[in-house]
């Protein structure tokens, strides 16, 4: 970038001159995808890139990518990338010339960017003055109606008691939307749908809030029904300008996030929210990358929600359509350089998707999960294809982090040519060692209303049934398939082992199942959920295999393409290639069909304990840590009844009671660290009349 340049000014003498800087060497306040993200521009341009990390992140793709790293901190976020001193420490130490703070962490914190600017650091970030003024969601909304921008109604006032939050609330009517001030990312929000819950769902927004925000102010608005949810990204610069690159409908969500992001809206009403988004960002002098949400009902009336202060998740889809680079855009913005592109020059091409892959359980509230990536094998990169991702095959998904994987984003010249390339995509998306979104993103993406186009953040509650099929048996052929991978993984690991004996050719170190005189059949029992299916399996002289469940005729050979391993088969004649994954004793197969899994059923004495905790009881969901404890020994409780409130994968879980009864012992304290599936109260049911016996459960 160019030194000691000056600009004159654009439209008129009142545009200040504007220096570029130089920036040879950005730090990353932030890890995972993101950072990655930024590092791989960084190179583009010829920066240097500085990387922070934690101790969980030791070994990560971030710290792998980056020039330099640098260590600051244990695991928790509130020690390492929410150190505002340690980042700052580093960008000293490194000689950083700015500061790109991706999102979450640190990049809508006033506090920070001041701080970049006290030090000399450039901070890739709008004005810290606009941080705050959007930051603030009350404070935004009065500055939005100023300029002209629809809002919805609500209670922004600084009296926050209980009372008059509530008072507000039952005025406003419900359902109403609880949010912190400081919000962001559907942290801080809750819906409250009566009068009767009110206090409960604040409450459980303020801790979360505590919790990401160090900010527990909320306000109070009316929750429209079935909205659509749709930002607009917007971009300004240092000498005036400002453009909106186009919108992002964000409708499919889950607790308030994200999971797929397309453009979606009429031309008309397209240059309407765009026009309305710069008047948005003009009226805080916004300077570079930068988000205007609106809620929009069925009549594409639109209103404002909020102004996300940085970089969005969801950015790629807008590269996509307009061909740009935002995060080169951030880096020669806030060097002083103007606008690549100014709004007459934006041009709108084709149609973008993004699905966000996470490791979380859709067949359990979209429970997130931690955890090893045994395996990870991804649709090829290429022009129209994007894999955004900080994680490789053999990393662990940390319960300490957000537990997004990666961000698949794909182009199509339209709509349905880009939703064609998603689904084929996701299937090639194949991941195996915990549990993943994948398959519920292929029912999501192919449902007949996400095809067509009528979509609402209601859409996954609305079409449940639907989304979420009673899962199908593997087929005779499946089976088949899975038999002929364990055999033909039985004669490799044979071979290896022959080929290291003194004997090599010995009859007896043979798997091929050759007999004298006689055909070899073997046993094999695999086991489908709770079922369990006994195979015959004949070796025959031709080096095929017959197999009986019902009697399938099939040969084979594992082929290895691009480091994957693929099952070239043919069942009764009827050929195919799934890939294939066999890992603790079980085969997972993934074909254009979607995936399967068979398992060998494991000897009782080798089993070991289950490790499932209480049968239906209200275990730790997953590793975290207790942020309240809410009964005491003693107290009697009614089936349903909030337990303990954890916080793990950055969000807040409530563990509730599985029956009534009384507690008779808690087993953690408020701040301890509870591992997955461990116990946390015992519950004793009540002596009743008819029966004196106590029965005790450890839930």
């Amino acid at each position: 970038m160019e030194v000691a340049k000056f600009y004159d000014g654009i439209e008129n003498s009142n545009t200040p001159r504007v220096r570029v800087a130089r920036i040879e060497k950005v730090l990353i306040a932030n890890r995972g995808e993101i950072a990655c993200r930024v590092m791989r521009t960084a190179k583009k341009m010829g920066v240097r890139s500085v990387a922070v990390y934690s101790e969980a992140d030791r070994h990560s793709m971030h710290v792998a990518m980056a020039d330099e790293a640098y260590h600051i901190g244990p695991a928790a976020s509130q020690q390492s990338y929410l150190s505002m001193e340690k980042v700052l420490e580093v960008a000293k130490k490194s000689g950083s010339h700015a500061v790109h703070p991706g999102y979450g962490f640190l990049s809508e914190n006033t506090e920070f960017a001041e701080a970049c600017k006290q030090e000399g650091i450039i901070f890739i970030g709008p004005p810290s003055s606009a941080i705050r003024d959007m930051g603030i969601k009350s404070t935004s909304k009065h500055i939005m109606s100023a300029a002209g921008v629809p809002i919805i109604g609500g209670y922004h006032g600084e009296d926050q008691s209980n009372e008059r939050l509530q008072a507000e609330a039952a005025q406003i009517g419900y359902p109403v939307m609880i949010k912190a001030v400081r919000g962001g990312g559907g942290k801080g929000m809750r819906i409250a749908r009566s009068d009767a819950d009110f206090l409960e769902q604040l409450e459980s927004a303020r801790r979360e809030a505590r919790k990401s925000f160090n900010d527990d102010v909320m306000l109070v608005e009316k929750f429209v029904e079935d909205p659509r949810h749709v930002e607009v990204q917007v971009f300004g610069d240092m000498h005036g300008n400002a453009v909106y690159l186009f919108e992002r409908d964000c409708s499919v969500q889950r607790r308030h996030q994200k999971i797929i992001e397309e453009p979606g809206i009429s031309p008309e009403v397209r240059r309407k929210l765009g026009e309305a988004a710069v008047r948005a960002a003009k009226a805080v002098n916004y300077v570079g990358a930068g988000t205007v949400e609106f809620i929009m009902d069925a009549q594409h009336n639109f209103y404002f929600m909020e102004m996300n202060t940085r970089l969005q998740v969801e950015h790629p889809v807008s590269e996509m359509i307009t061909g740009t680079d935002l995060v080169e855009w951030q880096l020669r913005v806030a060097a002083g350089e103007r606008l690549p592109l100014l709004q007459d020059d934006i041009i709108l091409r084709g149609h973008s998707f993004e699905a966000r892959i996470y490791a979380e359980d859709p067949n359990n509230d979209f429970l997130p999960g931690a955890g090893p990536l045994l395996h990870l094998s991804t649709p090829p990169a290429d022009l129209d294809t994007r894999i955004e991702t900080g994680v490789r095959e053999g990393d662990e998904v940390s319960a300490h982090y957000d537990p997004m994987i990666a961000k698949l984003v794909v182009w199509g010249e339209d709509r349905s040519a880009a939703l064609k390339r998603l689904r084929y995509c996701l299937r090639q998306y194949n991941i195996v060692g915990l549990n993943t979104n994948i398959d519920f993103l292929l029912s999501l993406s192919g449902h007949p209303e996400f095809e067509a186009g009528n979509v609402s953040t209601s859409f996954i509650p609305q079409h449940y049934a639907e989304l979420f099929p009673a899962p199908r048996a593997p087929s005779g052929d499946t089976i088949c398939q899975a038999a002929l991978g364990l055999v033909l993984q039985e004669r490799k690991h044979t071979q290896e082992f022959t080929h290291t004996s003194n004997d090599p050719f010995s009859p007896f170190g043979s798997s091929s199942g050759f007999r004298l005189n006689i055909q070899f059949t073997r046993n094999m029992t695999l086991q489908l959920g709770d079922k369990k299916v006994d195979i015959v399996v004949t070796y025959n002289k031709d080096g095929s295999y017959t197999m009986e469940v019902k009697l399938y005729h099939v040969t084979g050979e594992v082929e290895v393409e691009g480091g994957a391993s693929f099952l070239h088969c043919s069942v009764n004649g009827v050929k195919s290639h799934p890939k294939l994954v066999i890992l603790d004793n079980t085969v997972h197969l993934f074909s254009t069909e979607g995936s399967s899994q068979v398992s060998v059923p494991v000897p009782k004495y080798l089993a070991g304990v289950s490790g499932s905790g209480a049968q239906g009881g209200a275990v730790a969901p997953m590793t975290g840590t207790i942020e309240k404890v809410m009964v005491k020994a003693g107290d009697k409780v009614a089936a349903g009844d909030p337990l303990m409130v954890m916080i793990a994968m950055k969000m807040e879980h409530t563990i509730r009671a599985p029956k009534s009864g009384v507690i008779k012992k808690v087993f953690f304290s408020e701040g301890s660290q509870a591992n997955r599936h461990a116990a946390l109260v015992e519950l004793e049911e009540e002596e009743d009349d008819c029966d004196d016996r106590r029965e005790s459960e450890s839930v």
